[in-house]
């Protein structure tokens, strides 16, 4: 396995083969938690592992260099996932010295009794030379952490770039021409959904700050390493940082006795009739990874449950929970469904579509037990109507 990012830099980091869960993320592929071995005549560890996994990365780190000639620990991110392994490196490497910014120090303390460690508290812009690499450290507040921080290696033009632009992909390759693009990309895509979109706006400032910088590569903190498409990842984030629609209807469901399926099939058909892409979801069958997924870049998305116990079907209020916090933008929708005794499952659907500032396309679709010609030719020419509004696009 290629480790080496350049004469100086080495990837000391994890592969996690197995792990299928990320805080209700599903990761197909697995993940890695990348750290790197940057070596002037200091050398500097940008970032750590997961705590299971610190003595593999000590293990990788102490096949370069004496661990006790590592002089400095960078923290770009003090979530678990990067920085869980802190401690026992802090007490492997003990002439190194902790750099990170002042929110980041405050939130390692919360998490380990740091009152042993040495810090140094880094600034904005601000450098730190090591003999012949130079480290410049830019604050990257809310992508996707207050105290997320991006490094910078001068002479390399290496961005170490946390977790923008990485995805959970474990592979032997390192780096994105040892893998296939399509599926670094699509992996890329899915992590922007499922962890970064609700915070466009910062992603939006990030980029403004770093995407000037000359780049040769980039270097996440998970998946590949980005050095033969770097403008083409970057090209990838200034459209899903605005949720950029692409001409796709989504139509999502939940349904008890096929009610509310026949709907969202008629829906489809009569979208079908159309040159857009439609993508038709049994939310039943489909993790919420894949429909945020496919939620980022659609112009337009109905929903549909039938009314059960004067809500939705359980598992469409998780998937549109979970659909809620990350708060897509930029679409248009409509709600649907079936009822027994009170249609109170479309209007918890509406509030779903309300609250995430989804624009009404036209009034919800309701029937009652069972929909009728006339409810399925409604559902046909609301197909049309998504597709219309997407063809926008």
């Amino acid at each position: 396995m290629n480790t080496q990012l350049s004469q100086h830099v080495r990837w000391v980091g994890y592969i996690d083969w197995s792990v299928r869960d990320f805080h209700g993320y599903r990761t197909e592929r697995g993940s890695t938690y990348n750290a790197y071995l940057v070596s002037g005549r200091q050398h500097a560890l940008i970032d750590t592992v997961k705590a299971p996994y610190a003595a593999d990365l000590l293990a990788h780190a102490g096949a370069c260099v004496p661990l006790e000639q590592i002089e400095y620990i960078v923290c770009n991110h003090a979530e678990p996932d990067h920085a869980g392994g802190l401690a026992q490196v802090v007490a492997a490497c003990q002439q190194a010295t902790v750099v990170c910014n002042t929110k980041c120090a405050e939130a390692l303390r919360l998490y380990f009794d740091t009152a042993g460690w040495k810090f140094r508290i880094v600034a904005d812009g601000e450098k730190l030379d090591l003999g012949g690499c130079t480290l410049q450290f830019f604050d990257t507040p809310m992508v996707h952490w207050p105290e997320s921080m991006a490094t910078y290696l001068v002479e390399e033009q290496i961005l170490f770039s946390m977790d923008a632009f990485g995805q959970h992909y474990a592979t032997a390759g390192r780096f994105d021409d040892e893998v296939l693009l399509d599926v670094a990309l699509a992996e890329a895509k899915t992590y922007y959904a499922n962890i970064v979109m609700p915070y466009g706006r910062p992603v939006a400032t990030a980029l403004a700050k770093l995407g000037s910088l000359p780049l040769r590569m980039i270097a996440p903190s998970h998946g590949v390493i980005w050095r033969a498409n770097v403008e083409k990842i970057l090209a990838c984030y200034r459209e899903w940082m605005v949720c950029k629609s692409v001409r796709k209807v989504v139509i999502a469901y939940a349904s008890m006795w096929n009610s509310t399926r026949v709907m969202a099939q008629a829906m489809a058909d009569g979208a079908l009739e159309s040159d857009v892409e439609v993508r038709l979801i049994d939310i039943d069958t489909v993790h919420d990874t894949d429909l945020v997924s496919e939620a980022l870049d659609c112009a337009c998305l109905a929903i549909g449950s039938p009314t059960l116990n004067q809500g939705i079907m359980p598992r469409m209020a998780a998937a549109l929970t979970y659909l809620r916090g990350l708060r897509p933008t930029g679409k248009y929708g409509l709600a649907f469904g079936s009822y027994g005794w009170a249609p109170r499952g479309v209007d918890e659907l509406t509030q779903y579509l309300q609250t995430m500032q989804i624009a009404p396309l036209c009034e919800p679709i309701i029937c009652r037990f069972r929909p009728d010609a006339a409810t399925l030719e409604k559902c046909r020419a609301a197909g049309r109507l998504l597709a219309k509004k997407s063809l926008d696009y």
